[in-house]
């Protein structure tokens, strides 16, 4: 088997001052890539800074003989974003790589759920991806070559109480996700999602009896392998942790059509609209639509 390596391919990991971004930069730092280890310092909540949390990571790094450099940009402004892909261009000439790790929790059941714990979980998770990934992508276009990783969560594709806030952002990054990959091949662009399962500071009161079979570090091989040039696939997600992976995928049942389709002509065919059997996982828009086509002949 063929070790996989980066050969100085430059990656911007942001929220890689502990958890699962610092597992991805020891990693990757570690089979040669150039590293900017982006944190803002904060806690769980986001709020607070601190210079310290990235700088040890980098101090990692470079004790191991890897190289990277330290950013404390907050990935919640386009401010932020910018200055976040300068360092990476100032510190190594070029960008090729983004990990979207960044992120916090303002949980709270939805009838409790104010503008306070929503807006600012979708600053830092999904628009902190867009801030972030816009001038790299601009600078990935230009040179024909990118690797994308955005971080979405099994409470976005599945549901989890408490989470309005962070599940919209989270399969918001899905979305995200699939534009991307349609909109980046043909610039060798390609940019997956991962939907982890680790013992993290922000899952560590809710893990129980697993959190001993979640270390971080078993999710950062599937990062590895989506970043590096022979990655296959574009537009996908994977859920990951404790050393499972496995494509989470989007399918549409066959369903049930009729010219001038009723309420009860829904009602009565139900059972078809919901049938699994035979469904399909359209890659883009362009193919989920093209299944309507035979109906329209």
């Amino acid at each position: 088997m063929t070790s996989l390596g980066y050969d100085g391919k430059v990656a911007i990991i942001t929220g890689a001052g502990g958890g699962l971004g610092r597992q991805h930069a020891l990693l990757m730092a570690s089979r040669g890539a150039l590293v900017v280890v982006n944190d803002l310092g904060g806690s769980v909540d986001g709020t607070g800074s601190s210079t310290s949390a990235a700088q040890k990571v980098v101090d990692e790094i470079k004790g191991l003989g890897g190289e990277a450099v330290a950013d404390t940009n907050s990935v919640a402004t386009p401010e932020g974003g910018e200055a976040i892909v300068k360092s990476a261009i100032d510190a190594f000439g070029r960008v090729d790589i983004v990990v979207n790790n960044a992120g916090i929790l303002r949980d709270k059941a939805f009838h409790n759920m104010e503008p306070d714990l929503l807006n600012p979980v979708l600053d830092v998770h999904l628009k902190g991806a867009f801030h972030v990934t816009k001038p790299a992508f601009v600078k990935m276009r230009e040179q024909g070559y990118g690797r994308i990783v955005s971080t979405s969560s099994a409470a976005g594709v599945f549901g989890n109480f408490g989470q309005t806030n962070y599940g919209a952002a989270k399969m918001g990054l899905v979305g995200f996700t699939r534009v991307l990959a349609v909109e980046g091949a043909r610039f060798n662009i390609k940019a997956n999602a991962i939907a982890p399962l680790a013992l993290t500071r922000m899952t560590e009161d809710i893990m129980g009896a697993l959190a001993d079979k979640l270390d971080p570090g078993l999710v950062s091989p599937l990062v590895a392998y989506l970043t590096h040039d022979d990655c296959p696939v574009s537009g996908q997600t994977f859920s990951v942790g404790g050393g499972r992976v496995a494509h989470v995928f989007i399918g549409e049942t066959q369903g049930y059509f009729k010219a001038d389709l009723s309420p009860e002509d829904v009602q009565s065919n139900w059972s078809q609209i919901m049938d699994q059997n035979g469904y399909a996982t359209p890659n883009n828009l362009g193919e989920e639509t093209a299944m309507f086509l035979p109906h329209f002949k």
